[in-house]
């Protein structure tokens, strides 16, 4: 019903910033959401938007910004002040739950994932 492809991933030194886009095909998901994971981690929410309304993370809060376009067929994720830490494969997920906010659990579809690299 629903398909997302992410984009805008790349290597950016420490305080830089990068803006990753989702596009979604198909039915107008609830929820669109950011998550990341490393190798050996569990998948982390970022930032989502459901029902129009955007959920940040600890980790966005201050230095990312989830938007959506006026169709909600695009997500974008503006990251800021970027660190270190905040390397990891992002991913994209779509969801029909109302209340999936950043719980993977309830994402049913998700992207390939654009790699986000941040040098000191």
């Amino acid at each position: 019903q629903v398909d997302v492809v992410e984009s805008g991933g790349g290597s950016v030194q420490a305080g830089g910033s990068l803006r990753l886009s989702c596009v979604a095909s198909g039915d107008i998901p609830e929820c669109m959401g950011w998550f990341r994971q490393v190798p050996g981690k569990e998948r982390e929410g970022v930032a989502a938007i459901c029902s129009g309304r955007p959920i940040d993370s600890n980790v966005a809060r201050g230095r990312f910004t989830v938007s959506q376009d006026n169709a909600k067929k695009t997500l974008y994720l503006e990251m800021n002040n970027l660190k270190p830490q905040d390397t990891s494969m992002y991913y994209c997920a779509a969801s029909q739950v109302q209340w999936a906010f950043l719980r993977a659990d309830l994402y049913n579809v998700w992207g390939r994932g654009t790699q986000v690299t941040v040098s000191s």
